[in-house]
């Protein structure tokens, strides 16, 4: 059995939160588990859950191609205890809308791993949380969401989530446009809640700057 088919609901959790896998070898961040790892076990039960009624696939897993010191993996270990907190970012007197968003964009939606710049060792940089980084692919750059650069308003935000479509009348393209197949199967206040809690990342971010 191919994958993580012949894994425990256990290991599959601990993959998520820890990034270990069946064996006990580190996993690649490439995995975000670095924002997982703030998820309640409840939703990682059911994202198990729902990851057993998937077709199986006949595809063997294939080999990491990443060569020295990445191929280390002592070394990504070493990369978890610099930049794998579990700690929120975004801390201080929050409603429970705008905490109920955090934990929607910090932790299950994990928007941080792409919209989020990074640091020379590729942990995030935590003191410009949300503002933008290059384009993985090589092509133009992931956009800044906080309120210095999303003039939306929350109503507007929450409006892409669930359509794609813009203020301008424009619609999601690339990523987000596969992004917004899954926000839009949330409920309205969840929508809502991220929209709130994007309106606020600036205002109340005290995270120190990640090394």
């Amino acid at each position: 059995m191919h994958g993580i088919g012949g894994w425990t609901d256990a290991q599959i959790i601990n993959a998520i939160q820890h990034g270990v896998d069946h064996a006990g070898n580190h996993l690649y961040p490439a995995f975000p588990y670095a924002s997982y790892n703030k998820a309640e076990l409840q939703d990682l039960v059911d994202l198990v859950a729902f990851w057993r009624t998937l077709p199986v696939s006949d595809v063997p897993s294939q080999p990491h191609e990443v060569g020295l010191p990445f191929s280390i993996r002592r070394a990504v270990g070493l990369w978890k205890l610099m930049f794998a907190s579990d700690d929120f970012v975004i801390q201080g007197d929050l409603t429970a809308e705008q905490t109920r968003g955090r934990y929607l964009v910090e932790a299950l939606g994990h928007c941080a791993e792409c919209h989020t710049p990074r640091n020379m060792l590729g942990g995030l940089s935590r003191d410009r949380w949300l503002s933008g980084a290059p384009n993985p692919s090589g092509e133009g750059r992931i956009p800044n969401i906080t309120p210095g650069a999303l003039t939306w308003s929350e109503g507007e935000i929450a409006e892409y989530l669930k359509s794609g479509f813009t203020p301008e009348f424009d619609t999601a393209g690339g990523s987000m446009a596969e992004v917004v197949k899954n926000t839009g199967q949330l409920s309205d206040a969840d929508r809502a809640a991220i929209a709130a809690y994007l309106k606020i990342v600036l205002e109340v971010a005290t995270a120190p700057a990640a090394p």
